[in-house]
């Protein structure tokens, strides 16, 4: 199974994206995310260190609660 975890990019250098979520900060590559418009602010979904697809804020929101339900359901 392939996870892929919505973040929010915080700056933009070339193909490289620090981007955060939860409290945590990753440098992301952006290559296979060239043709789009990306900004700051943007979220995109992370898989194994590449943006894969830019996702509106309510589909990273809902992931994330989707993330904490199952990750409460195991407590």
């Amino acid at each position: 199974m392939c996870l892929a975890v919505p973040m929010r990019i915080r700056e933009i250098d070339g193909f490289v994206a620090t981007c955060e979520a939860c409290g945590i900060e990753r440098d992301v590559n952006l290559f296979m995310m060239q043709g789009e418009e990306l900004a700051i602010g943007d979220h995109v979904l992370i898989h194994v260190g590449y943006a894969i697809k830019k996702v509106s804020e309510e589909e990273a929101r809902l992931s994330w609660e989707s993330f904490e339900e199952i990750l409460s359901a195991d407590a």
